[in-house]
């Protein structure tokens, strides 16, 4: 009986195996692939993630500019190896850009949940320089800082990387990396390409904040938001009694303490078919660290600064379908970049040129914009500016349309101020001026009082959908109040000997072309 019951056992678990095979041979119902589908909630572009209720948009464009008499990209030859106006002043600036933004969407018992990204890839070309080291009178040999400069610390494949946005949006509140909320709608561009106009807020590139908008029906909202300023918003706390380097020499160095404050921001905007109307405010925080290095030695109490703006956009003029003209204008006081926004160079301006004044090398202008200016012992002065701009821009037909922008700007400093960087008799002796000019010039007219002015025209061509041509030439004036002559100490990173200059009046220009396929 055991022989028998254990062949029994034997056959039962050889068929059970040989089932257990043949059970593996058999098809198998395949599991339905999920396609990607269209998400209509949003506008066109977007899709549903595979397996959630997320919809996602992929966006961005591929640039080329090219650019005529600037070293940068995105502002005129305002100081530094362009302001030179010399061998080292480049004839061209040429950028090659990717930008790619991700664009996600959830909805939920709150409303809608958005995450937002945008990102850019590039490559531009940089400026040559003497290589000499601060301060330095000795000149190195052309071309040791060799351009362009795109393999440095942080570059990507020989390139650079940028984060415009990267913000989260949920029942009314923007978290992240975003545009102030103290800007227009168009930011830096009423009708231009160009990068660098006065006369507004900017941040095109973004700002981290904090902000709650209200909706009230009609197009009208209130947006409040507490914003970053130390990456953009700040134009400088100028210590007069360290004496400073590069453009700001002048005036002294910037002398910030760590982050106190954000930046409070509020705007009323009203939004509808005629077009738009905004009004903004910000209150800027100037907090300053001490007035010698150490502790000991004592610091400027805070002042805070302010800003106030008006943006008018009015749509579908008479002029032609799709006619638009864009104005604004702004006051500042201790809040300098609301207005000569964080692209413009206009707050840093050092700018050589011809002269005919005799015994004089050649000719500078200065126009300096901080936010604050202070000596030991002293309290912080604040800065007034106030400034416009604006364009109207006017379609010749589907294909081709032709903008003319101008912005303005002025910049004033108190008489305490202007005391302290001109002396007590505004011969610039005594003052943190006369450190730079020296004893032998001979000044008519000291005041740092300056005004910016730039007016342009761009023409854009269309050939087919998202794939843009365009030119854009910009002509910017410095009105400085400086005259007479000083000695400069020269500057051998830019080739400049120290020399006597005269003190007049610049003017720069630049032309943009661009290439760009949106996608």
């Amino acid at each position: 009986m055991k022989i028998v019951k254990g062949l029994l056992l034997g056959s039962v678990a050889t068929l059970a195996a040989s089932s257990g095979a043949m059970a593996a041979d058999l098809p198998v119902k395949a599991k339905a692939v999920e396609y990607v589908k269209v998400c209509s909630l949003y506008g066109p572009g977007f899709y549903f993630i595979p397996g959630t209720d997320t919809c996602i948009k992929l966006g961005g464009y591929l640039r080329m500019d090219v650019l005529a008499n600037t070293n940068s990209d995105h502002t005129g030859n305002y100081a530094g190896a362009g302001g030179a106006q010399n061998r080292f002043t480049n004839g061209y600036t040429w950028r090659s850009r990717e930008d790619l933004n991700v664009d996600t969407r959830t909805a939920t018992e709150y409303g809608v949940v958005r995450t937002f990204f945008d990102a850019t890839f590039s490559w531009t070309s940089d400026s040559y320089g003497a290589g000499a080291a601060a301060g330095s009178t000795v000149y190195s040999p052309i071309g040791t800082a060799a351009a362009p400069n795109n393999a440095s610390a942080g570059g990507v494949a020989a390139g650079t990387v940028g984060v415009y946005y990267a913000f989260i949006q949920f029942a009314g509140f923007t978290m992240g990396k975003a545009v102030s909320q103290f800007s227009a709608p168009w930011a830096n561009y009423p009708g231009n390409n160009f990068d660098g106009l006065v006369g507004g807020g900017g941040t095109i590139t973004g700002v981290n904040q904090f902000t709650y908008t209200a909706q009230f029906g009609n197009g009208v909202s209130l947006a409040l938001s507490a914003q970053d300023q130390s990456a953009y918003y700040q134009a400088g706390v100028q210590n007069l009694g360290v004496q400073g380097t590069g453009a700001l020499g002048p005036y002294g160095a910037s002398d910030y303490a760590g982050t106190i404050a954000p930046d409070l921001v509020a705007s009323l905007r009203v939004d509808q078919a005629w077009g738009l109307f905004q009004a903004s405010f910000a209150a800027h925080d100037n907090h300053a660290a001490y007035y010698g290095g150490p502790e000991l030695t004592g610091h400027p109490d805070d002042k805070w600064g302010w800003a106030g703006q008006l943006a008018l956009s009015i749509k579908n003029i008479p002029t032609g379908p799709g006619d638009t003209i864009n104005v604004q204008g702004v006051y500042t006081n201790g809040a300098t970049r609301y207005n000569i926004q964080d692209l413009s160079g206009a707050g840093a301006f050092t700018y050589f040129g011809n002269t005919s004044v005799p015994g004089a090398y050649q000719s500078i202008g200065f126009g300096i914009a901080p936010d604050s200016v202070f000596v030991s012992g002293g309290s912080q002065q604040l800065i007034t500016t106030y400034g416009v701009r604006g364009a109207y821009v006017h379609n010749w037909n589907p294909y081709w349309n032709t903008s003319v922008y101008g912005a303005w700007a002025q910049v004033n400093y108190n008489s305490t101020a202007k005391g302290y960087i001109c002396g007590p008799g505004g011969t610039g002796v005594g003052g943190s001026f006369g450190v730079l000019i020296g004893a032998t010039s001979n000044l008519t007219s000291c005041n740092p009082d300056y005004s910016i002015a730039q007016i342009g025209t761009q023409t854009q061509w269309t050939p087919v959908k998202n794939l843009t041509f365009s030119a854009d030439f910009t002509y910017t004036h410095l009105d400085q109040n400086y005259a007479g002559t000083i000695t400069y100490p020269g500057s051998a990173a830019i080739g400049k000997p120290a020399a006597v200059y005269s003190l007049s009046n610049q003017d720069t220009y630049m032309l943009l072309l661009r290439a760009q396929r949106n996608w």
